[in-house]
């Protein structure tokens, strides 16, 4: 059984709603909620991407064409992907009420909510551009998700631009001492390494976004390095 069937199991049983499905595997007792995170994280990505495409008034092809980019689809699987997309698209619940769930469910799993947050970056950019009300969406997401503190961060390694600047990728002040910088670097490598993704069962989509994000951060920490000279 793939985790579209589940998925799509899921969303049967309660009445084709997409919130009613987040609710039931944050209630459901620990022993059955764990083995589900993965279907939660998926549920969340498509849930929070539907409400985010609706933010700046326009779903583009673009943004349709990177959602494909996170999530392995088989082509036989489209059609559930389509559905459980559009039924969170047409729920009267609010995004907030989306993140509220995956906020709990992942509370003690702060880097699984930043793989979230990346991927939602992921498919805003698509277009070209984030918008000030996508770029609003992800930081209201952000604060739910308890991750106001990273937002910067997040912000600088998903938009380059001027404001990509290494140290703010890497959330450490310029000022800091080289051996503060490695220390740092050090831990934020331990922290954002895919294995713990995979130790802990998320889906190969968290692994992937997760494999990105490590990838910004050792290209920021390499800048840092040769404009330092260590």
């Amino acid at each position: 059984m793939t985790i579209w069937t589940t998925i799509t199991e899921i969303l049967q049983a309660v009445g084709d709603s997409v919130s009613e499905a987040l609710s039931r595997i944050v209630g459901a007792p620990r022993e059955k909620r764990d083995p589900q995170k993965s279907v939660a994280f998926t549920i969340g990505v498509i849930a929070l991407s539907a409400k985010m495409a609706k933010a700046d008034g326009l779903v583009s092809e673009a943004e349709i064409a990177a959602f494909r980019e996170i999530f392995v689809i088989h082509p036989e699987e489209t059609q559930n992907v389509a559905r459980v997309f559009n039924l969170a698209k047409q729920e009267v619940t609010g995004f907030d009420s989306y993140a509220r769930k995956i906020a709990r469910l992942f509370s003690d799993q702060k880097d699984v909510l930043e793989d979230l947050v990346d991927g939602l970056f992921h498919i805003a950019r698509a277009d070209g551009a984030v918008g000030e009300q996508e770029l609003a969406f992800l930081e209201e997401v952000s604060q739910i998700f308890g991750l106001e503190d990273r937002f910067g961060c997040i912000r600088s390694r998903n938009l380059r631009g001027t404001d990509s600047d290494p140290y703010s990728i890497l959330g450490i002040d310029c000022a800091a001492s080289d051996g503060d910088l490695k220390a740092h670097y050090r831990k934020l490598v331990k922290e954002n390494h895919p294995d713990r993704h995979i130790a802990a069962g998320m889906p190969e989509e968290a692994v992937a976004i997760a494999t990105t994000r490590l990838a910004r951060i050792t290209e920021a920490w390499g800048q840092v390095e040769r404009e330092r000279g260590i």
